[in-house]
């Protein structure tokens, strides 16, 4: 097959798919006896991206691989669609992601070592029940404490093809940043403090240590429902030291 025959089963069946597709998953579509190959699949693509260079789409390469979405200078539009809004996640909730994300993979003790403050489990279980995290180990210290790293879908949903694509901790800002974009609600997640705390003494509770206190996340996501229906950028995690890329 030609190279203009090539691009064009690559953008149908990318149109045609509701989730990124690997460069192993794009080539596994062709009989062995007509394979394009890796290289002839990677120019297909490339074309096609400059093809779609000044639309309001782009052919995206994020966690899981590649991928057709609504470009973020018109995400709110195409989140019209869409009536029902994203949960609102807590300070809590994304500074714990924050942590997880920076230092993976890392333990529920050294994150509330970190903030200051325990962590609900309530939290830990939502961000897992978005395959956001994963328990990737376990500590080897009495009580064997699970590890915690991001996934493939955490990168997918931020809009990121691999970690190293996540802002340096100069580059991030307030976490208020993230509720104010993300739109996001959920109740408040912090574990209460002690009956024989008093009132008065409540917001110094809440407080993380300041010497301790770890940047936040920056965001820029968009909703990223848009094909899902990915018109998802929240182009805004933090570097890690092994970088997780999209499978080649």
């Amino acid at each position: 097959m030609n190279n203009e025959e090539l691009k064009q089963i690559i953008e149908a069946v990318l149109f045609a798919t509701d989730e990124p597709l690997s460069m192993n998953r794009l080539m596994s579509l062709f009989p062995e006896d007509s394979n394009p190959g890796r290289d002839a699949i990677k120019q297909a693509i490339a074309a096609i991206q400059e093809d779609y260079k000044n639309r309001s789409l782009e052919l995206k390469e994020v966690g899981s691989g590649y991928r057709f979405q609504v470009k973020q200078d018109y995400a709110h539009w195409s989140a019209k669609l869409w009536e029902e809004r994203p949960a609102r996640y807590s300070r809590a909730t994304l500074e714990t992601l924050a942590l997880i994300a920076y230092r993976q993979p890392i333990t529920r003790g050294e994150i509330e070592e970190v903030r200051g403050v325990s962590v609900s489990s309530q939290i830990i279980k939502s961000l897992m029940e978005r395959d956001w995290i994963k328990v990737v180990g376990h500590r080897d210290v009495p009580g064997k404490p699970a590890l915690y790293a991001t996934t493939r879908e955490f990168l997918d949903y931020f809009n990121l093809k691999g970690l190293d694509e996540l802002p340096t901790l100069a580059e991030l800002r307030d976490i208020d940043a993230i509720n104010a974009e993300l739109e996001l609600t959920m109740p408040p997640e912090e574990t209460p403090p002690s009956p024989d705390v008093a009132p008065n003494d409540l917001e110094s509770v809440a407080q993380p240590d300041p010497e301790h206190d770890e940047p936040n996340l920056d965001s820029h996501a968009e909703t990223n429902q848009a094909k899902q229906s990915p018109v998802a950028t929240l182009e805004n995690e933090a570097v890690i030291e092994e970088p997780l890329t999209a499978e080649n």
